[in-house]
């Protein structure tokens, strides 16, 4: 069951806007998307704000709360104008395509529950994103980084331990939450048993220079987390916080004179940027990353056609 301070501020937004029914439709809601789609707390906030957001707008749009017979009678048009008064706001494509997706889970749930049906969403086309490369490090930048933080900490176990979740974001291509989230019982002599986004959970080999890493902090730690408790701590003894290592890597692109886009998903950028520049195939990397879509994974084919095209105008006599 749904609870605390994430179930509360998503349905703030429509506390005043919906009738009881309504509201107790938008919680149902909440919980199957933690329960059963098992998003991500701030995932799940930013749709209830999505939902509550067009409620309000619904609500003043029909001079009354919101009810099954306002969503009965809900058309296109509606849905335009929310967005169209988003965009005034200077909501960008993005927010707005994510508040989109918002209103589709939430009709498809009462779809699927029997309460209403209504085709008014199938009239209203998503917002066009612009496609972003990411940045990615070059081989040596990142070999340096991850050799540069053994000497950037005074105290041995901490530089171990900071070397090794860098290690983990370049050499198996982690989130930095995945990172610190790990515990001995994902560690396995060849693999990682990584819990990524939505919870899926993908194998990932370890190679040898990370496995090294990581055996070199755990052999320095004072602690001694439990098996299934997060391996990575902070020098009180608690779950290392993703910030320590995020402040680690900006003195690490000062000592190093890497640009401000170093940070550490530009590690993970770059695992799966140089594993494609060596021949691997889209379909692993996907499965490496543990990408839902292979869309999401051919990003990185533009990227490398970019180094590969900035290569060729360097070298070329007439470039």
């Amino acid at each position: 069951m749904l609870t605390g301070p994430v179930y509360a501020r998503a349905m703030t937004d429509s506390a005043f806007s919906t009738d009881p029914f309504i509201r107790a439709r938008i919680a149902d809601w909440l919980r199957d998307l933690a329960s059963v789609r098992r998003l991500a707390p701030r995932t799940l906030e930013a749709y209830g704000s999505d939902l509550g957001q067009f409620m309000g707008f619904l609500a003043r749009h029909m001079g009354g709360p919101v009810s099954l017979q306002s969503l009965r009678e809900l058309r296109g048009a509606d849905i335009r104008s929310f967005m169209a008064q988003r965009r005034g706001d200077g909501v960008g494509s993005r927010s707005l395509a994510r508040a989109l997706s918002a209103l589709k889970s939430f009709f498809g749930f009462l779809e699927r529950e029997g309460t209403l049906a209504t085709e008014a969403l199938n009239a209203v086309r998503t917002p066009r994103l612009a496609r972003t490369l990411p940045k990615a490090l070059s081989v040596s930048e990142a070999k340096d980084t991850i050799d540069a933080a053994q000497a950037m900490e005074e105290r041995p176990w901490v530089a171990a331990r900071d070397t090794a979740v860098i290690a983990l974001c370049y050499g198996a291509g982690l989130r930095i939450s995945e990172a610190l989230a790990l515990t001995r019982a994902d560690l396995d002599a060849e693999t990682l048993r990584v819990t990524g986004k939505g919870g899926r959970v993908r194998m990932v080999p370890l190679i040898a220079a990370v496995r090294e890493a990581i055996d070199a902090y755990i052999g320095l730690m004072p602690f001694s987390p439990g098996p299934e408790e997060a391996l990575f701590r902070g020098v009180r003894g608690g779950p290392l916080s993703p910030r320590l290592i995020q402040l680690r890597m900006q003195q690490l692109r000062g000592a190093l004179g890497l640009p401000p886009s170093a940070t550490p998903h530009a590690l993970r950028h770059s695992f799966a940027t140089h594993l494609l520049g060596r021949g691997g195939d889209l379909r692993t990397i996907q499965e490496l990353l543990g990408h839902a879509s292979l869309s999401t994974t051919q990003i990185y084919t533009a990227l490398d056609t970019e180094h590969l095209l900035e290569s060729y105008v360097r070298a070329h006599p007439r470039g």
